[in-house]
């Protein structure tokens, strides 16, 4: 299954019935029903219930529908992934991933299901663990028979578990997640704004998580959707650079050359490769 990075992500109570609802109008590009954190461990029996019964019901699918479970050796990851896959989810969001073993025993529990597509796996690095072990889970990315197409960052997490309270601090962590999922091929997105109301601060983070080279950021607010959406898409002069580039290139007298000049600027062919990237992001936009 070929799905392009999502700019912005939404995570969903299953438990939330209205939100549930709501899920095929908003336009984020993923909704994430997340089973883990966001549901009472008394209440992951009707949540599960909840989220096959509103999915049966919608008129139409949100553009990406991922279920976040918990972890299968958990008492609850089972249950959840036969309730994930009842709905035909094109992503299942693993929550702290520690190790590449991990990943392989929920790709291999898919075997177990009579699928007619295969969902990504979206492991979350959220752990001191999962933080040192990102690149060897990265190298899974590399063999699509493990279905391992993107990380996210748990910032929550890796700020509860180890103590950091200053964003600044934590960008060197960042940076390791975004390296190991471009080393093994990986989608990657930044954590959530807690904040939903200060949307100028979500739109600076949201900017600062581009720079880093971010895909995209997940969400806990609707309100959050636009200012994703807006700047994680390529703008017009990325736009126009990118349809430049790719134009020159398929010119007959520049076939084969492995570098060409545009107006007076040298371009090599990794640029063709990254303006391809940019154009198809443009589509999904």
């Amino acid at each position: 299954m070929t799905i392009s990075p999502p700019r912005s992500a939404l995570y969903i109570p299953a438990s939330n019935a209205r939100a549930l609802e709501k899920a095929p109008s908003l336009d984020c590009d993923a909704v994430i029903i997340d089973l883990e954190d966001a549901v009472h461990p008394d209440a992951r029996d009707d949540a599960r219930e909840q989220m096959r019964t509103v999915a049966k019901i919608w008129p139409s699918r949100p553009r990406l529908l991922a279920v976040r479970i918990n972890p299968l050796q958990s008492e609850w990851g089972t249950e959840d992934l036969i309730a994930a896959l009842a709905i035909r989810p094109g992503a299942i969001v693993l929550p702290k991933a520690e190790s590449p073993q991990e990943i392989t025993a929920l790709g291999e529990a898919f075997n177990e299901f009579d699928l007619p597509v295969r969902p990504q796996i979206w492991a979350m690095i959220e752990t001191p663990r999962g933080l040192l072990n990102a690149p060897a889970m990265a190298e899974l990315g590399l063999h699509q028979r493990h279905g391992l197409a993107a990380f996210i960052a748990g910032t929550n997490d890796l700020a509860k578990a180890t103590g950091v309270r200053s964003a600044d601090a934590m960008q060197p962590w960042l940076m390791h997640i975004l390296l190991a999922a471009r080393a093994g091929g990986l989608a990657v997105l930044d954590g959530v704004h807690n904040d939903f109301r200060d949307i100028d601060g979500f739109e600076a983070a949201c900017h600062a998580a581009r720079g880093r080279g971010f895909d995209g950021k997940t969400l806990i607010h609707p309100s959050q959707i636009e200012p994703a959406n807006r700047i994680f898409a390529p703008s017009a002069d990325e736009i126009a650079e990118a349809r430049a580039i790719k134009t020159a290139f398929a010119l007959p007298e520049n076939a084969g050359k492995g570098v060409i000049e545009i107006d007076g600027r040298m371009v090599e062919r990794l640029h063709l490769e990254q303006a391809e990237a940019i154009l198809a992001k443009a589509v999904h936009s």
